[in-house]
């Protein structure tokens, strides 16, 4: 199945030729259990065909138990966005529909230093605990990608956070353990959540009442 067209590979090639470093997709899949894996390997495929600069590595969740633990992944199909090193950005689920721009931008981010706000770069420097920022999300809306790219740029920009974008129809069970009832729907460290789309400010703000509780 192709789901980038030759156009489409052409543009991305034209934009993975300004990365400054060399990105690694590492991909947990096990295709016979896995209803999107098969999908999400083709898209990978097609992604990382585009440049040199994009390189893909495969892992198996059941054999490679060495890696799984190593990159903490806990369900497939779950996708990690690297560069030197692990920056913490994940998806789990296709990012397919309007989120094929949230791995687009994120490969960017681990290439680059995200443009965050001087205000936002300063308060991330001075934070002392760990954040684990999960982001719900569907293919079809078009207010997910911004929550997602935020929550991947922190993270880029902070050893400190921890950014997942989920694709709830693919874990259902996660829909009912956080009531999830609308997207997007930002879950911070278990404990606080939030729905909606803010600009970047205004989302922090949101991710800060996390670290005062």
């Amino acid at each position: 199945m192709a789901f980038l067209k030759d156009k489409d590979i052409q543009n991305l090639s034209k934009r993975f030729n300004t990365l400054q470093k060399q990105v690694q997709l590492v991909f947990f899949t096990q295709e016979m259990e896995c209803q999107y894996c098969r999908e999400t390997r083709q898209l990978l495929e097609q992604v990382s065909s585009a440049s040199e600069k994009v390189e893909l590595t495969v892992y198996d969740f059941q054999k490679d138990e060495d890696k799984v633990k190593e990159f903490g992944i806990d369900k497939i199909p779950a996708i990690v966005v690297l560069a030197e090193k692990d920056m913490g950005l994940r998806f789990y689920g296709i990012p397919s529909g309007y989120e094929f721009a949230s791995l687009i931008e994120s490969i960017d981010y681990v290439a680059r230093k995200p443009d965050l706000s001087r205000r936002v770069q300063e308060e991330l420097k001075k934070i002392d605990r760990d954040l684990h920022i999960q982001v719900f999300v569907t293919p079809m809306c078009p207010y997910c990608p911004e929550a997602v790219k935020t929550s991947h740029a922190l993270a880029a920009a902070s050893e400190r956070v921890r950014a997942d974008m989920i694709e709830i129809s693919e874990f259902p069970h996660l829909a009912n353990k956080y009531g999830i009832m609308g997207v997007p729907k930002v879950v911070v460290n278990e404990k606080f959540s939030f729905e909606g789309s803010f600009p970047e400010l205004q989302f922090w703000d949101k991710i800060k009442k996390a670290l005062r509780g």
